[in-house]
């Protein structure tokens, strides 16, 4: 627990430093934020970072973001949240932008155009093997029976959403998760009656939230067509992540063809290989439309909601954490959200178009879904076989 006035010098220094280290995405940021702020500061309890946690899962947007906004928060109010918050996003943002311009520019290198298309033909399994992350925990929420029924069915629908629908894909979600309320509603009725239900199992299932906004026509382009893309990202998300993709490539590729399916492949994995939360993917989506002005305001739009939700939220978290119906939406939305990054990893591995990036997916696969290792050293791996393939002369997409 805080005892004095944190001065906002520490603060910037500090969520800057991790920042910078947080290469890994979400486990690492909470993991270094925790080392910070309980173990070496002394600034949180261990019970009210693990809450912390748990309230932001229930948010929509980069989870891993919304922890770092509220512990500075909880450190030094609102002017902390503020620069916290800055520090912590701003070493990815920056670096993604620099990324950008090299891999997006008009005729780059050719070693860079090979690494650019094998760190792509990764991308489908990274996605895959976020999904199969999310599943134990999720069938744990769920219960048996009927209720795992119900599981199978809403996986299957955001799975067919991320593929059929894209940018719609958060209307599957609501769908799925007003479902549940109403289905776990009408059996505590019937228990109420003399009947039993079983209980829900206790743990914490994939993210999701209950969305604060309805979407509404997006602009036919320009500066408006791209902040209703990074809005979507930013607020009407579940899951973080790998639940973007289907959210972004859809606007980005074939609505507003501010990008190619090979560009876009580039922009995940950037979004995987720099510090900071994967949905700093939409600054590349930004430059990509308007440069780094364009950058630069998609990322602002797409964090300015999570700022929004902690800096007014923050004070209500636990009522937010024991409302029945939001932890129903919850047990409904995760599996559709489950279904949608897995689902996303079709069109992804669709959009490869030469067979030395469908062996680098092999390999790929075999290395985070059957070996079962990390991710960054993943991408940078098939970029350098994307390097080799482009010096031996190999065809490029």
């Amino acid at each position: 627990m805080v005892t004095e006035q944190v001065p906002l010098t520490v603060i910037a220094k500090e969520w800057g430093r991790i920042g910078v280290l947080g290469f890994g995405g979400p486990p690492a940021h909470i993991l270094l934020l925790r080392r910070l702020c309980v173990e070496q500061r002394g600034w949180l309890a261990a019970s009210e970072f693990e809450d912390g946690i748990a309230a932001t899962n229930l948010l929509p947007g980069p989870a891993s973001t919304q922890l770092a906004i509220f512990t500075a928060w909880r450190v030094r109010g609102t002017a902390g949240a503020l620069v916290g918050g800055a520090a912590f996003i701003l070493p990815g943002l920056v670096l993604i932008l620099l990324l950008s311009a090299l891999f997006l520019s008009g005729n780059p290198p050719r070693w860079v155009l090979g690494a650019a298309a094998g760190a792509g033909a990764a991308v489908a399994a990274v996605a895959a093997q976020a999904a199969s992350a999310l599943v134990p925990a999720s069938l744990q929420r769920s219960g048996a029976g009927a209720a795992r029924v119900r599981w199978v069915c809403y996986l299957l629908l955001g799975a067919a959403a991320a593929i059929l629908t894209g940018p719609w894909l958060v209307l599957v979600l609501l769908a799925t998760g007003a479902a549940e309320i109403a289905f776990r509603r009408g059996a505590r009725r019937i228990s109420r009656t003399g009947d039993t239900v079983p209980p829900r199992p206790k743990g914490d299932g994939p993210r999701a939230a209950l969305p604060l906004l309805v979407p509404g026509l997006a602009a036919t382009g320009g500066f408006g067509a791209l902040a209703w893309v990074a809005f979507k990202v930013g607020a009407l998300s579940y899951g973080g992540g790998f639940v973007i993709i289907p959210l972004m490539q859809q606007d980005a590729v074939h609505r507003y063809h501010w990008m190619t399916d090979g560009q876009f492949l580039n922009a995940v994995a950037l979004g995987q290989i720099t510090p900071g939360p994967v949905v700093q993917t939409v600054a590349v989506v930004g430059y990509a439309a308007a440069g780094v002005l364009g950058g630069l305001f998609a990322a602002a739009v797409a964090f300015g909601p999570s700022f929004l939700l902690v800096l007014l939220g923050a004070a209500h978290f636990d009522r937010l954490r024991a409302n029945t119906a939001v932890q129903d939406f919850l047990t409904g939305a995760g599996p559709a959200v489950i279904g949608a990054i897995a689902g996303s990893a079709i069109p992804l591995a669709l959009a490869l178009h030469q067979p030395w990036q469908y062996a680098i997916l092999a390999l790929a696969t075999a290395w985070l879904l059957l070996l079962r290792r990390t991710v960054v050293p993943c991408l940078l791996a098939a970029a350098a076989l994307g390097t080799l393939a482009a010096i031996s002369g190999l065809t490029l997409p």
